[in-house]
């Protein structure tokens, strides 16, 4: 490690802590992460009392638990870290926007899957659920209890063409690990009728457009990585979301792109993200993808 912070597409990390295990795993993995980017760590708690009307007692009360936790959480970096540089932020604000203005442009944010207070379920509405259906810039969902990888590995989830940034950044990651990066493109399986009515050419088509979608992006990832070991896989599955998961238990990490439906107007996240983020078996990184053409949430 040489201790460079100016490694291409990678940011300072992010991460949120309130006191649960949940987010204690997180904690861990941040401070990981940032250890091998060679950046700093940025812990935030938020308090999310902005709209509350708090006499000077509680505003004290509630401010000083926060930065016994934030305090304590730095610590507790610092004893597995200590070369790594860690900020604390308290914020009032709701915790999504503390964790987003503490990100900024470039930073990497991650929360753990379930919380208390602030950081709630992800799987109703959380605050890890609303950060990855609105990311501008990339979110891990870290799951406490997710099993120990069975080999070393980043597993990128590839659809199209639209997920080459996606593939780039794990293997960014799979660099910083030394381990080897697996591009692995799924679709779902039809009806034989309805994939001739969608295509003119039918199955086989059908099989030659998945296959180039893979090809074109392994293609660019080992031009532009070319020291990195690469394996791309493609498999047919009734359930795409099953099949990933699946494969995230022999992976360290799980890289994904998300996507906005063309005319949608707000956050979204597809079946298949939704999916991933929760019943991975490892932490999943949700990439954003923006702009018109990048399919729609199914």
């Amino acid at each position: 490690m040489d201790g460079s912070t100016d490694r291409p597409g990678l940011g300072r990390v992010v991460v949120g802590v309130d006191g649960s295990p949940s987010a204690r795993a997180a904690l861990l993995w941040a401070a990981r992460e940032a250890a091998l980017r060679g950046s700093g760590l940025c812990v935030v708690h938020a308090t999310d009392t902005d709209s509350l009307y708090l006499s000077d007692a509680e505003g004290a009360r509630i401010r000083r638990a926060a930065r016994e936790l934030l305090d304590t959480a730095a610590g507790t970096v610092a004893a597995i870290h200590p070369e790594l540089t860690v900020v604390t932020e308290l914020g009032t604000q709701t915790a999504p926007r503390a964790l987003r203005d503490a990100a900024a442009l470039s930073g990497t944010i991650v929360v753990g899957h379930r919380g208390l207070g602030g950081f709630s379920s992800l799987l109703l509405g959380s605050v890890g659920l609303e950060l990855a259906a609105g990311a501008t810039t990339p979110v891990v969902v870290v799951r406490e209890a997710a099993e120990p990888a069975e080999s070393g590995a980043v597993l990128a989830a590839v659809r199209d063409a639209g997920d080459l940034g996606c593939a780039r950044a794990a293997a960014r990651e799979a660099l910083l690990r030394k381990v080897p990066l697996r591009l692995l493109h799924v679709w779902g399986t039809l009806p034989a009728g309805r994939v001739r009515a969608l295509l003119p050419g039918g199955p086989d088509e059908a099989a030659r457009a998945h296959v180039h979608a893979l090809s074109e992006v392994t293609e660019r990832i080992r031009e532009e990585f070319p020291e990195l070991a690469l394996d791309a896989d493609g498999e047919k599955d009734h359930s795409v979301a099953g099949a990933l998961v699946r494969a995230s238990r022999h992976a360290d990490l799980l890289v994904t792109g998300g996507r906005r439906a063309p005319g949608y107007l707000g956050p979204t996240l597809g079946r298949t993200t939704l999916g991933l983020l929760q019943h991975a078996h490892c932490p999943v990184e949700l990439v954003p993808r923006h702009g018109a053409g990048h399919g729609d949430t199914s």
